[in-house]
């Protein structure tokens, strides 16, 4: 294998085979000190590498790349062992693309810990009492995040991380309902993508996180189970912040209301402007 990009100390892309291979070809390796034994042209044996990425595709990949080469390497060391532990609790080898998923999340998570703002998941209540097991491998990456940062780690955390390892097991489920969800899904997509008039990029991970949300708070209207609470404040600051993220969601309440006769919560209005604002502010910027 040939160093294609050293990313920081421990990680590098690397070419299997041949030094004129093409760019499709490229992994990116685990393997500590790489970047003080090694440096871009050089070969690397696979004896010397202690994990590899394998992504499918160019995007994912560059994605990645910029997530390890801006993120502490203990930050990976958590995902790592959370999804060593998670793979043990459900009996399910993952993708390594959930890496990325989960990296991208915990960096955000932490950063957001850093600033004491404290996100509380609409699917609280529904992962806890019908997914023990994935919010017991949320709990776990929840109590690697403490040790590791000496950060105050609320378990809501514990909700969100374990929704990535519910997603793997409940893709291709059926369900009778599932030609209207879907279909409200793109409705909701198509009113956010004509009220900021830009196309979404659909392998990014915000979009992805967003469609995500999407599919769950549809099944919550199909169950009737809409997630309320008497916390407001959230909801009054994100208004403040994100007007426009507001504007677009109000758009999205007559919709709901006039296709699923239910009105939108303060806690879902204010997790929809929040998953708008990501997507959107990084649509625009890219």
């Amino acid at each position: 294998m040939i160093i294609s990009q050293i990313l920081n100390n421990n990680v590098a892309i690397v070419k299997k085979g041949s030094n004129n291979q093409a760019r499709g070809n490229e992994i990116i390796v685990y393997s500590k000190g790489v970047a003080f034994k090694h440096k871009a042209g050089d070969s690397i044996g696979e004896k010397d590498i202690q994990k590899t990425y394998v992504l499918d595709s160019h995007d994912k990949l560059e994605h990645f790349s910029y997530l390890l080469s801006n993120t502490k390497d203990e930050y990976l060391q958590i995902v790592t062992k959370t999804i060593e532990y998670g793979e043990e609790v459900i009996q399910q080898d993952v993708s390594d693309y959930l890496y990325l998923a989960l990296l991208d999340h915990i960096d955000f998570a932490i950063k957001r810990l850093q600033k004491e703002q404290i996100v509380k998941s609409p699917l609280d209540w529904e992962v806890r009492k019908f997914y023990p097991e994935h919010y017991q491998i949320g709990l776990y990456a929840v109590g690697l995040i403490e040790e590791t940062t000496g950060l105050d780690c609320p378990p809501e955390e514990a909700v969100s991380i374990a929704l990535h390892f519910i997603n793997l097991q409940t893709k291709g489920s059926e369900d009778d309902n599932m030609m209207r969800m879907m279909e409200a899904v793109r409705n909701i997509l198509s009113i956010i993508k004509y009220h900021y008039r830009l196309d979404f990029e659909e392998e990014s991970i915000n979009y992805i996180r967003l469609v995500t949300h999407l599919q769950y708070f549809i099944i919550r209207m199909f169950k009737n189970e809409t997630f309320t609470s008497n916390e407001t404040e959230l909801n009054r600051q994100i208004r403040k912040l994100y007007p426009e993220a507001y504007s677009c969601v109000n758009k999205i309440r007559i919709y709901v209301r006039d296709t699923f006769e239910k009105e939108l919560s303060d806690d879902e209005e204010a997790y929809l402007m929040l998953h708008i604002q990501r997507v959107t502010k990084r649509e625009e910027e890219n």
